[in-house]
């Protein structure tokens, strides 16, 4: 993947989420049929959804937007760069890490997330999550099959805003 560079186009990248309880669904909302299973199966009524040239049956991809990255000058070599990632309904983002430091603010929607080592997590609006640098971060995807989720996420990496995702082989 290449260097993740403020710009005015959205850039499409895979990012991870996982996780989910029942209780803190119905909090927000959710109802069971509306969350899919952790495999990357896209639901038969999602197909339309896939992005254009997607593989029949591939769930929807992540779309990232930058909207900042500014050295620190405290921290001499790091910067930080903040980007919005939009989960359409049913979307999916296999395991990556990231070199740095990650905090995701959950704006809208649901996200389900999992690190290697803890239970997945079903993260609602307002709920925040923290990734070390290097971690296995299993998979990330929207809990609904019918509503779009968008985070807010905030890296801390060397400088030059990227790359922001090693992707898992």
């Amino acid at each position: 993947m290449s260097a993740l560079h403020p710009g005015p186009q959205p850039m499409r990248l895979v990012l991870l989420v996982a996780g989910g309880a029942a209780a803190l669904a119905a909090l927000w909302g959710i109802r069971p049929a509306d969350v899919p299973a952790t495999a990357p199966a896209m639901p038969a009524h999602l197909h339309a959804q896939a992005e254009p040239g997607a593989v029949p049956g591939a769930r929807p991809a992540t779309v990232v937007k930058p909207l900042s990255c500014e050295a620190l000058p405290n921290v001499p070599g790091k910067s930080i760069t903040t980007v919005t990632v939009d989960f359409p309904p049913g979307a999916y983002t296999p395991a990556h890490r990231h070199p740095g430091s990650v905090t995701a603010f959950v704006i809208r929607g649901a996200v389900r997330s999992q690190l290697a080592g803890s239970p997945p997590q079903l993260y609602g609006p307002g709920a925040t999550w923290f990734e070390p640098p290097g971690a296995l971060h299993l998979f990330a995807e929207n809990a609904s099959a019918a509503e779009p989720a968008q985070i807010l996420a905030v890296f801390v990496a060397d400088d030059n805003c990227g790359p922001l995702v090693i992707p898992e082989q």
